[in-house]
């Protein structure tokens, strides 16, 4: 193998700089803080895991959802295209710390979830993917529980009933 000079001393560096790294035992903790959230459940992939309404609610902690008119959700009735809907939710719930899409008939429950800092107004704009005609849930969660709204999306294929 003909290696130049230069080949020789970029391998010998990035060699050099790895075994100063791993001896100094920060290899394994430069690998644990990419692959973990301090903020984060400890598996954030349960709740898209959820196939139901309630069973999203108690992956988040929960233990059921209140249907609440204080939460406003705009989808169109009928969708010409499920792969991108635009949906838009407002809550009027006090002390709102996320919001989540949930469509029931997706392969995935749970489509979306945004968090909410306080002080910051619970107010999402979105397109989501909606699988079939199904229930469109605005679910809500607050310092006092989980509340919901729903809505039912007609998704057509081209435009054309179904």
């Amino acid at each position: 193998m003909n290696m130049s000079r230069r080949a020789f001393l970029q391998v010998s560096a990035s060699g050099t700089a790895l075994l100063l790294v791993s001896a100094t035992g920060l290899l394994p903790r430069l690998a644990a803080a990419a692959t973990t959230n301090p903020l984060a459940p400890t598996d954030h992939r349960k709740p898209f895991e959820a196939m139901t309404l309630d069973e999203v609610v108690k992956s988040l902690g929960g233990t059921t959802a209140t249907k609440s008119t204080d939460i406003a959700l705009q989808a169109p009735p009928i969708a010409e295209n499920g792969a991108v809907v635009p949906v838009v939710i407002e809550s009027k719930l006090p002390n709102t710390k996320m919001i989540a899409i949930v469509s029931e008939k997706n392969p995935h429950a749970l489509s979306a979830s945004f968090s909410f800092p306080d002080g910051t107004e619970p107010y999402v704009m979105t397109r989501v993917k909606i699988a079939e005609t199904s229930n469109l849930y605005a679910l809500v969660q607050t310092d006092k529980g989980f509340f919901y709204t729903e809505q039912m999306v007609k998704v057509t294929l081209g435009g054309c009933g179904g």
